[in-house]
Order: C-alpha cells, then sequence, then structure tokens
C-alpha cells in the first residue's frame, strides 16, 4: 500500500519542459506523481478553457519514470487540471502541483495572465491545496532557456535542481498549511536559488505592463514583453523579494476577488 501523498502535476510550458521533469524528480521522494500536462506550449493563456475544440489525450511514459503516470493532452492547462480530476486519476488526488515555469510569474498582472498559475487555480477550485512554482531566470540566459525548453548547463542547472528540492519540501508543507477554498500558493525562485536561499511571505507587486505590442507592419502588431512600471514599492512584494534573492511566497485568494493588501 501506497502511504505517500499524491500530486497531480502540470505546467503551462509543456510535457517535455525540462523544469517540468526537474520538478516531477523531486517530488518523487516523498510523492506518488501523476502528470496531466499540456502537448505543447501554453504559455501567457491565462485560465483559458478549450470550450469549442476537442482535447486529444494520450498516454506519455517516454519522459518520466515507469512510476510516474502521465497524459500529454492538446489543452490549456485548466484543461489539462479538469480533465485529469474528472476522467484520469482514479482517486482525488492530495494536492495540484504547477510548474516549474519557465521565468517568473509575479505581479497582478503576469498573475493572471499565467497558464501555470491557471492550473494551479482549477485544482483550488476542486478544494485541493494548490500551489504553483516559477524559476526566474538571468536576462542574458532566458532566451537561450526558453528555447531549449528548459534544457540548462553549469550553475544555473544547479539553481534549478535547488529550486526543485525546494518545490518538493514546500509542496510539503503546503498540505498541513491552512488554506481558503480557492487559494493558490504562488512561489517564486531567484535566479540563483541556493539550499539555504530563505522564503519570505510576500504578494503580487503592482505594475502598469502597458503596451506589450510592438508594430511591425502598417497592420500588424507582434508580441514584445516589457518589464512595466512599477506602481509599488512596498518591500513585501513579489519582485522585492527576488530582487534581495529570496523565495517569494504569495497566497493568493480566487475567491475573494477584489480583496486588496494595505
Amino acid at each position: 500500500m501506497n502511504l505517500q501523498p499524491h500530486a497531480l502535476v502540470t505546467n503551462d510550458d509543456g510535457i517535455d519542459s525540462a523544469f517540468l521533469h526537474a520538478l516531477v524528480d523531486a517530488l518523487r521522494k516523498d510523492f506518488r506523481v501523476s502528470v496531466a500536462a499540456p502537448s505543447s506550449e501554453q504559455s501567457w493563456i491565462g485560465r483559458a478553457i478549450s470550450r469549442r475544440d476537442q482535447i486529444s489525450v494520450s498516454k506519455e511514459s517516454s519522459y518520466f519514470a515507469s512510476e510516474v503516470e502521465a497524459w500529454a493532452i492538446s489543452g490549456t492547462p485548466t484543461d489539462c487540471v479538469n480533465i485529469g480530476l474528472g476522467h484520469l486519476v482514479t482517486s482525488k488526488p492530495d494536492i495540484v502541483v504547477s510548474g516549474i515555469n519557465i521565468g517568473y510569474n509575479t505581479t497582478e498582472a503576469l498573475i493572471l495572465s499565467s497558464g501555470t498559475i491557471a492550473g494551479a487555480i482549477e485544482g483550488a477550485f476542486w478544494n485541493i491545496p494548490a500551489i504553483a512554482f516559477s524559476k526566474s531566470i538571468p536576462k542574458e540566459l532566458f532566451e537561450e532557456v526558453r528555447i531549449s525548453k528548459g534544457k540548462t548547463n553549469g550553475s544555473f542547472a544547479n539553481s534549478l535542481e535547488i529550486a526543485a528540492d525546494h518545490s518538493r519540501s514546500m509542496a510539503l508543507q503546503a498540505l498541513e498549511m491552512p488554506r481558503a477554498y480557492g487559494s493558490v500558493i504562488n512561489v517564486n525562485f531567484p535566479p540563483q536559488t541556493l539550499t539555504e536561499s530563505k522564503i519570505e511571505d510576500t504578494f503580487p507587486e503592482r505594475v502598469e505592463m502597458g503596451c506589450l505590442y510592438a508594430k511591425v507592419a502598417p497592420d500588424r502588431y507582434e508580441f514584445s514583453f516589457k518589464e512595466g512600471e512599477n506602481l509599488d514599492r512596498h518591500p513585501k512584494t513579489d519582485r522585492a523579494a527576488l530582487r534581495r534573492g529570496l523565495i517569494s511566497r504569495s497566497i493568493l485568494e480566487f475567491s475573494r476577488i477584489g480583496a486588496r493588501h494595505s
């Protein structure tokens, strides 16, 4: 009889993301792990649901250890968790874990755009503990890491492995934490994550993103990410923690939309 807690894992970078694989490998030490992840990248899609499309689900065995049950799903992260909970896992998992996202998921604007956060939200709305993990990447490495689907080496690869181990211990802690219905724990790791990195409880920084599109032709525009203008200098925001090299942990209560921090 397997007495380990059961984690359903998803992400928005796709089932072939090395960041997802690092997370699963770490979780396997303390969890029975099932994976329901998009078959292709679904970043910046928020809580989209594939209402008008049929979704294909295929058993996936090539990426994970034999004891990990995994499915590649041709939908959004929200689709993945919904189908996973409704049709694929045989019993209700103890926790839904989303990530590790390639890049941070900080600030009010980015959190609401994130497929990684949305996957966790879906679990929370099934009244299951839910936690999302994201890893900040040095600017000079970001494109390389994104294009390689998270494959990296050297000191940053070591930083990712350490972040995955923090994720394992924080997921265990989340099982014991008091929580409100619809709440999600949002964790962001700094670029240089160390074994001794401290966790700081934070709230999302308020940033005005402005226009996210650049004009590339008279009638065409292309996505062009900008950091945005910081409207919140509070030292306890998620980005403030990352700037100090700390692990940011925010409790997002989506059942209380409109609640604000002083």
